[in-house]
């Protein structure tokens, strides 16, 4: 009897777990603004041919009434919020390609000023060959906090001097 429950309750778990991945990879998806925008992509041409199926009824409809065929009983559909929904869908567009520019640049910044990592493996059989030794990094962010710190101290500098020629002299 014990047998068919630890089945059922492995199936279960089984049957819950591609589920949970699943979510997981749309939830991962969703923050990709790459993916996102291949996703708009399909919507965005629907909406355009919104628009413009919209714009050619209104335009059709209001040439008929300008001819006098047609009286203005018909009701016709809005041509301002299928544009807005257009330009929303522009909007997001734009959005996720300037997060994905903002992501690019990021990581070659990242690349550029830290190009190895410190292997984090606690094997000495998986240690990366293209990796930093940790005195070699220390060393890396010594400079790096020592680059930081002359670049503090000219801004610094360069901001008392600003302030010093805007006080009337005799005033010090």
């Amino acid at each position: 009897m014990a047998a068919p429950v630890n089945q059922a309750a492995q199936q279960v778990q089984q049957g819950l777990q591609p589920a949970t991945l699943q979510q997981q990879l749309s939830l991962q998806q969703d923050f990709d603004p790459v993916h996102r925008f291949k996703m708009l992509i399909p919507q965005l041409k629907e909406s355009l041919q919104n628009v413009m199926n919209i714009a050619s009824q209104n335009l059709a409809y209001n040439t008929t009434i300008d001819n006098g065929i047609k009286s203005s009983d018909a009701s016709v559909q809005r041509f301002d919020k299928s544009l807005e929904e257009f330009y929303a869908l522009c909007d997001q567009l734009e959005l996720c390609l300037r997060l994905a520019y903002e992501c690019l640049s990021q990581s070659i910044d990242s690349a550029k000023h830290s190009p190895n990592l410190v292997p984090t493996a606690t094997k000495p059989d998986t240690v990366q060959t293209e990796s930093l030794s940790y005195t070699q990094y220390l060393s890396m962010i010594k400079s790096q906090i020592t680059c930081a710190k002359d670049i503090h101290n000219a801004l610094l500098e360069c901001s008392k001097k600003i302030a010093g020629k805007g006080q009337p002299p005799g005033t010090l």
